[in-house]
């Protein structure tokens, strides 16, 4: 079940690499076009082939965005923090969603619905300049994962996705050292199974890399797992 409740949709916006930069006068508008919604840990926000009618930022909270592989697998894409967006795709095309979204843990979320959205983009096309940007690093993105998959070694595929999820909500953010993900979860990312990631987080456990308790992947030298993720 979802609820609504109160947030700075403005200060919320403003911290969104998306819309960096655009200026106050066009954050303003967004805010008061967005809407405020909360979900439970849980709880599905959309799932995939849903109408695709609205993007949401991350208030609080983190959202995992995955997709059912043909093995009927559910393969996590990514975990976004405080600060992200996803369904921008939407923005654009207004298609059906392509993944899944869940909220991973209690979360709240500034929504922008596509209709409000494009009645700014066409009153400042700096938006339009922005969201196409946005769209072509999550290409980019997509693009560099399934070169990681087809011709990066396992440990070097592992040590990227550990240290990519526990990257900042931005840039400028202190990156986290605790991963929530399980190793099945983890085996899904980096395409693999999940006996062979336990294999290679256990010998890094030995070696002081990493530590596994309570449920959590503990990084505990970054240095070293990015020399790995770049062997």
């Amino acid at each position: 079940m979802t609820a609504r409740i109160q947030i700075d949709k403005e200060q919320l916006f403003r911290r969104c690499t998306l819309f960096d930069g655009v200026g106050d006068e066009i954050i303003k508008k967004l805010a008061e076009a967005g809407t405020t919604r909360q979900y439970r840990s849980g709880e599905t926000i959309f799932g995939a082939g849903a109408p695709g009618d609205s993007m949401m930022a991350v208030a609080e909270g983190v959202v995992r965005i995955s997709a059912l592989a043909p093995t009927a697998r559910d393969v996590v894409l990514i975990d976004l923090p405080k600060g992200k967006v996803f369904g921008e795709i939407a923005l654009l095309d207004g298609q059906n969603r392509s993944a899944d979204a869940k909220a991973l843990t209690n979360c709240t979320l500034a929504i922008l619905e596509r209709q409000a959205f494009l009645v700014v983009m066409r009153r400042h096309p700096v938006l339009a300049e922005k969201l196409l940007k946005h769209l072509c690093a999550l290409l980019r993105r997509a693009d560099e994962r399934m070169m990681d998959i087809g011709f990066m070694s396992l440990p070097a595929r592992l040590a990227k996705a550990l240290l990519r999820e526990t990257e900042g909500a931005d840039g400028a953010a202190a990156p986290r050292s605790k991963i929530s993900l399980s190793q099945t979860e983890v085996a899904n990312m980096v395409g693999s199974s999940r006996e062979n990631v336990n294999r290679h987080l256990r010998k890094w456990q030995a070696s002081s890399l990493v530590d596994l308790k309570d449920g959590w992947i503990v990084i505990t030298d970054r240095d070293r797992l990015a020399q790995i993720a770049d062997e």
